[in-house]
């Protein structure tokens, strides 16, 4: 049965976005995630940006007296792959049980919560993992509209076995009495599961209970709202000085010289290095796009045939990268000093790339990190220190599709807003192994049927990506009476939400049937094409 309450509706969320630094100012909304090494803490920042109020993700280390200062709204603790009884388990500050804010423990933080306020933590006689049937004992305040009996994520070995003060059981499981706790009085709940997962179906609506009815949230942050602060901002810190920017293409460094020249106008250098591994008709495309259209002017650097020397006998996918990234970085600092001076570097740092590279998971003492999924980050190849840039990064508190739909608000084309992802080495990797003119040709040639025919059936969007790989291996064949000995293509066309994990598309024989009969016949060098029904894991999406 659906839960009953006698709440008000919850507000209808508009599409809106954070803006910059909304941290620094006491008069802003926010929801702090205090994370403690969970795989799903940059999870929980885009749910809560999904009800249209700002979320952060900060160290556990975060003190009390720091929150305070920041005065969130709210503040959920995140799970984490430690047991809370462990020696060296990471514990937040004990004071923010006394800030006076509503607070959200989630899995690991339901568990540190009871453990700090008292009550007990011990390992479970069963773990759970997957999908369980979540019982509602209290449909009032955090489990408003929640399903009674509705599929709940889990992924825990401990159990709450004793609550502290003042807590009661909000809903229970077939394996676990504490699947969700709550003191009403002080604002404190927990749950065991994970809401902020698509596998449990009432967890936006128990997101949304504890932004818009336990915080007393409003979703009131707006593109246009950003888009404005975002100006303001950059102006501020620019003033007269010159800005100039890496243009990839991509949606990322696209949105950001829409909103700078929006900003600073002229004062926008925008720089296209061609390295040559781009897609038929890309370059020329951007440029149009740019130029033309738009007139935001980009220089154009054509140093396809310093790349190619680059790769030349290269048959090592990361040999490559490295090559690759280190020519770009040559190539731009030569170009950086010619067309300067600059005084700033814009850069299309995203939210989780800030999160990834922090180091605030450290620890002290040990070294170790609490959180596995950190990865070091870097923009622009990895550039020097020595280019001595300032650093404009306006889009560095945003999640992906956060840039697209700003991207919509500003202006960008739909063709670059749903651009498909497209690796920075671009074709180099789809080649196995050397890498050489000829086969960037062919490959060039194959991808654009590819694309050519999804997009003729309406298709481009149903895939997360669709590309061609060209093997470096040949095979025979006949065509025309002739015997041939050529390559064979790989069609790759998968479906993913985030490129984390992805699946195969089944894709209709027809469509398949058509492209094969097109590049066999179209695209000199290649007599054979196959597809990858492989899923990630355990394959990658790319081949190298």
């Amino acid at each position: 049965m659906i839960a009953v309450t006698t709440q008000t509706p919850l507000p209808t969320p508009q599409e809106t976005l954070p803006s910059e630094s909304f941290t620094n100012s006491l008069n802003r909304q926010i929801i702090i995630i205090l994370d403690f090494g969970s795989q799903y803490s940059e999870l929980i920042a885009r749910r809560i940006r999904e009800t249209n109020v700002y979320s952060e993700v900060l160290s556990y280390r975060t003190s009390a007296e720091q929150l305070a200062q920041i005065n969130p709204k709210g503040i959920i603790l995140s799970g984490g792959p430690n047991s809370v009884y462990d020696p060296g388990a990471p514990h937040c500050d004990a004071e923010i049980w006394n800030l006076g804010v509503p607070i959200l423990g989630v899995c690991y933080g339901m568990q540190l919560m009871v453990q700090q306020l008292g009550g007990r933590v011990e390992r479970a006689k069963r773990a759970e993992y997957g999908k369980a049937s979540l019982f509602i004992n209290d449909p009032t305040d955090l489990l408003t509209n929640v399903e009674d009996g509705s599929t709940a994520w889990m992924s825990h070995g401990d159990s709450c076995v004793e609550l502290p003060a003042g807590f009661e059981i909000l809903a229970h499981t077939d394996n676990t009495d504490c699947a969700a706790i709550a003191d009403h009085k002080k604002k404190l709940f927990g749950v065991q599961f994970h809401p902020e997962v698509v596998h449990s179906v009432g967890g936006i609506a128990l997101i949304r209970n504890f932004v818009y009815h336990i915080c007393k949230c409003e979703p009131t942050w707006t593109t246009e709202a950003f888009v404005e602060e975002s100006i303001r901002e950059i102006r501020a810190k620019v003033g007269d000085k010159r800005v100039l920017l890496a243009l990839s293409g991509g949606v990322d460094s696209s949105t950001l010289a829409f909103l700078l020249h929006r900003a600073i106008g002229d004062q926008l250098t925008c720089m296209f290095i061609d390295q040559g591994f781009m897609r038929k008709g890309e370059p020329e495309r951007l440029m149009q796009i740019f130029n033309e259209q738009f007139h935001i002017g980009v220089q154009y650097v054509n140093a396809r045939k310093r790349f190619l020397a680059q790769v030349a006998g290269v048959t090592d996918p990361e040999e490559k990268r490295r090559r690759i990234g280190h020519e770009f970085i040559q190539v731009f600092e030569e170009e950086s000093n010619r067309l300067g001076p600059f005084d700033y570097l814009a850069q299309g740092t995203l939210y989780p790339d800030v999160i990834e590279s922090a180091d605030s998971n450290v620890d002290p003492k040990t070294g170790e990190r609490v959180a596995v999924k950190i990865k070091s980050h870097h923009n622009v190849g990895g550039l020097p220190k020595n280019l001595r840039f300032k650093l404009v990064e306006p889009l560095r508190k945003l999640f992906k599709d956060e840039v697209r739909k700003l991207g919509r608000s500003i202006g960008l084309p739909e063709e670059i807003v749903r651009r498909q992802p497209f690796p920075g080495p671009g074709l180099a990797i789809r080649i196995l192994g050397e890498v050489t003119a000829d086969k960037l040709n062919i490959l060039r040639d194959a991808d654009w049927v590819v694309r050519d025919e999804i997009n003729k059936q309406g298709m481009y969007h149903d895939f997360w990506q669709a590309f061609a790989v060209l093997l470096p291996v040949r095979s025979v064949g006949v065509m025309g009476d002739q015997r041939t000995y050529a390559y064979p293509i790989v069609l790759r066309l998968v479906s993913s939400e985030d490129g984390m994990t992805a699946d195969w598309s089944r894709v209709p024989y027809d469509l398949l049937e058509t492209i094969s009969n097109r590049i066999v016949n179209e695209v000199k060098g290649v007599n054979r094409v196959v597809y990858d029904i492989t899923s990630k894991p355990p394959g990658t999406i790319e081949w190298e």
